[in-house]
């Protein structure tokens, strides 16, 4: 199929789209957020933070997702001024390891307000304003912790693997509508979340042992995956999860 005159880039152009990215100060949401504003998507970024240098791509708003009628005004109000929402990226997210013993139930549920139920309330408020345009694309943003068991986090693993489950049931629910629901997966990423463990010697290694490719992920290396999965190019896909981890879970005992 030949590119339109109109987008350069094909199938993979996100000319004319307009996309919110939660989480989008900094790390892998600000990566994604600049990614789809470079592949010609109007952005909106959102977090409850004060934005970093990588959010001068894009437009920001601060918003808090667990307020979720604060979102869904903010979904509202692009949907307005942009004449359309086509893209949802649920990139923001919390992680309260344990330091020592048990992670409390405060800090589980707290995880699981986060990175579960708001990127639930977060997907019904674009769904809202997709339905009207004829669809749209949602990306939920896990973790190869979604499909593998890591130790000392218990809230992150079952809300990023109730996040992959959830982004397969919306599929179903939301697919007559014409709105796709895709999860994207990272594998060990070197953000502000994971600079602890990159820094440890013993850590960083004990990680990169798990790896096919030699090296961890940065936050670029999701972006790709991001565009794909919010342009025309995956048209035909919906409920599926693609893992950007550098083989991770494939390298099995090796």
């Amino acid at each position: 199929m030949a590119a339109r005159p109109d987008r350069p880039a094909g199938r993979f152009s996100l000319a004319g789209k307009v996309a919110i990215v939660t989480g989008a100060s900094r790390g892998i949401g600000a990566a994604i957020a600049a990614g789809l504003a470079e592949a010609g998507a109007s952005v909106t970024g959102v977090a409850r933070s004060d934005a970093s240098e990588a959010a001068a791509a894009f437009a920001y708003r601060r918003c808090d997702v667990t307020d979720h009628d604060a979102f869904r005004r903010l979904c509202a109000t692009v949907a307005r001024e942009r004449g359309r929402l086509d893209v949802l990226v649920n990139a923001a997210g919390v992680t309260l390891p344990a330091t020592a013993g048990e992670q409390s139930v405060a800090d589980f549920a707290a995880t699981l307000a986060v990175d579960l139920t708001a990127a639930y309330a977060c997907a019904m408020a674009a769904a809202a304003m997709m339905r009207a345009t004829g669809g749209g694309s949602i990306i939920n943003v896990t973790s190869i912790g979604s499909v593998l068991g890591f130790p000392s986090n218990p809230g992150y693993v079952a809300a990023k693997g109730g996040l992959r489950m959830l982004t397969k049931a919306l599929a179903i629910d939301l697919g007559p509508d014409g709105i796709r629901v895709n999860n994207l997966a990272p594998g060990y990423v070197r953000t502000a979340m994971t600079e602890a463990s990159h820094a440890d010697p013993v850590r960083h290694g004990e990680r990169l042992r798990h790896m096919i490719l030699p090296r961890w992920g940065l936050p670029d290396d999701l972006v790709g995956a991001a565009i794909f999965l919010a342009s025309d190019a995956s048209a035909y896909v919906t409920g599926s999860d693609l893992v950007v981890d550098g083989g991770w879970t494939a390298k099995g005992l090796t």
